[in-house]
């Protein structure tokens, strides 16, 4: 699976997500989401900051040009943790292209 800057992602209508305690706690809705040995998946704080930016409006070079201002930090650093998450959260159908 191919992950483009370029693409708009958001969260799948087949899960649910809350935040508990400063973490980000995506439960599925639907059989076949995440992974069999996992009904909860958890995100930490970094975790947490790009999810709350796929938001389906925006793509993810402009989710990681707003991290990189909003945490001053190289955008090729942010890249690098955009594109991992967001790879395997399409892998579990987590999220979705829009």
């Amino acid at each position: 699976m191919t992950i483009s800057l370029d693409t708009v992602y958001a969260v799948s209508e087949d899960v649910v997500a809350r935040e508990i305690e400063g973490e980000i706690i995506i439960v599925p809705l639907v059989a076949g989401i995440g992974d069999l040995e996992d009904e909860l998946f958890t995100l930490n704080e970094t975790g947490k900051a790009i999810w709350e930016k796929l938001d389906g409006r925006c793509s993810l070079g402009e989710v990681i040009a707003d991290l990189a201002a909003e945490y001053l930090a190289e955008p090729g650093e942010i890249e690098t943790d955009v594109l991992g998450l967001v790879q395997e959260l399409t892998r579990r159908r987590m999220l979705v292209a829009v």
